[in-house]
């Protein structure tokens, strides 16, 4: 959560889901000739209806398209998406969050909910699906437990599984641990409904994380991450191993719509999912002491055009786990390590074509004075990040250049001490690229082409 980074936590192989989908019909075509070999004309013929017919022998796996709103004009700093859990379906915002693996929603046990606004929180009681996990139940191993969480008691037919899940701030959610039936629209403009999800019903939030600023307007957190707990990794098995976002500018007015898709929607329609030929790949590496992140190897960064000279040892992962770089949507700002930090604000304080602010924004290095200027973007260095396998990461300066007040932009990057933490690709840095997160194939593509531009 912005700006915070959040914890992995080590976790098992979650149960099964079950979905409803439309089976394909398989049809047959008899070849016809009157000579044993056909002329190339007949052939070419013959060979265009059979790949026709093969096909719709093909059964199409489905996918999931859902819309990714930003959370700004509630005051936060994040990207939500609709979830509609239940039975009937209560739809519930929740943050899109690449950097940790459990999906909570806020909950409530009222019996008399007229006080609560509509849309708020998950009633349970309300829910005819609502399943709360038992303690000895093999998904209860999958969260992390409270330190004074009852004990186990395998007689008992109502001991319920209590989690408690943290970030880094210190913050919390915690509560029961249970499954539902989500409610979701596949590619082929149906819904699908999907049974046992295993997620959190959070009845106890605390800490900056989920209560302060960055959580205005959400109502929990779609856990995207690496580990067999998170949303993607439960849809994942059904609709393929993969998922897809775009991130909008989220000082647009009004916000352009993008999706989460999950699944493999290539080649089937739709500009976002049309533009993964255009993606630019770069392999996912594993860090077995945070196996919930998507770490990337970052190889070099050059303002201007002009490469600096930064050690790459600055960017690899320690023997304790410790460094590397991690892309996660659910961090706001991008953070660098200390040491590569300096070298790109010393390298584009040298090339500023405008006047230092009066005063810096608190927490931000570098401010400027933006007043009079129509076009300031224009006037500020261009970054480029070049990452293992060769892809380059060119994002426009409004992905790292925010305004913090009236006439005032601020580089939004910030420092990060690789010994005890690692570099953010966040999601202000990820505006306007679609991302695809390929875990089959254990790699990250991005291009700058497939979002629903202005």
């Amino acid at each position: 959560m912005f700006p915070l980074i959040f914890l992995s936590l080590f976790l098992l192989p979650t149960a099964n889901l079950a979905a409803v989908s439309n089976d394909g019909k398989y049809l047959k075509l008899p070849l016809l000739r009157k000579s044993p070999f056909p002329s190339p004309t007949q052939a070419l013929a013959l060979d265009t209806r059979r790949l026709h017919f093969l096909s719709l022998r093909r059964k199409p796996i489905p996918f999931i398209k859902s819309p990714v709103v930003s959370g700004a004009s509630s005051g936060s700093g994040q990207y939500f998406v609709d979830l509609r859990i239940g039975q009937p379906p209560q739809s519930l915002l929740l943050i899109a969050d690449t950097g940790s693996d459990l999906v909570w929603v806020k909950c409530s046990a009222c019996r008399n909910c007229s006080h609560h606004s509509p849309a708020t929180v998950f009633f349970p009681r309300h829910s005819s699906t609502f399943s709360p996990a038992h303690c000895y139940d093999p998904v209860c191993r999958l969260v992390p437990q409270p330190g004074r969480a009852p004990k186990c008691n395998h007689t008992r037919i109502h001991s319920t599984c209590h989690y408690e899940y943290g970030y880094a701030d210190g913050s919390l959610t915690s509560g029961l641990f249970g499954r539902e039936t989500t409610s979701l629209k596949t590619s082929s403009g149906k819904e699908a409904k999907l049974k046992n999800v295993a997620f959190g019903c959070g009845f106890r939030i605390s800490g900056q994380s989920v209560s302060g600023t960055s959580f205005n307007g959400a109502h929990g957190v779609m856990g995207l991450g690496r580990g067999p707990i998170s949303f993607a990794s439960q849809l994942g098995r059904r609709f393929g191993n993969k998922f897809s976002y775009c991130l909008m500018d989220y000082t647009l007015s009004p916000p352009p719509t993008s999706y989460l898709i999950i699944g493999d929607g290539g080649g089937r329609g739709g500009e976002q999912i049309n533009a993964v030929s255009k993606l630019l790949f770069t392999p996912l590496l594993t860090n077995t002491f945070s196996p919930t992140f998507y770490y990337v190897k970052l190889r070099s960064v050059s303002v201007n055009g002009a490469k600096l000279r930064i050690d790459p040892s600055i960017w690899e992962i320690d023997s304790s786990g410790n460094g590397g770089t991690v892309v996660d949507s659910g961090t706001t700002l991008a953070f660098l390590a200390d040491p590569a930090y300096r070298l790109v604000l010393a390298a584009i304080r040298r090339r500023i074509k405008l006047p230092n602010a009066d005063e810096l924004t608190p927490g931000f290095d570098l401010c400027l004075n933006v007043s009079g200027v129509s076009k300031p973007e224009k006037l500020l260095p261009r970054l480029k990040f070049e990452f293992s396998g060769g892809a380059v990461f060119v994002p426009p300066p409004r992905n790292y250049f925010i305004e913090t007040e009236e006439e005032v932009q601020c580089l939004a990057i910030q420092s990060v001490n690789p010994k005890v933490g690692f570099s953010v690709i966040g999601n202000l840095m990820q505006q306007g690229f679609l991302f695809e997160f390929d875990r089959d194939r254990s790699r990250l593509g991005f291009s700058r082409r497939g979002c629903a531009l202005p």
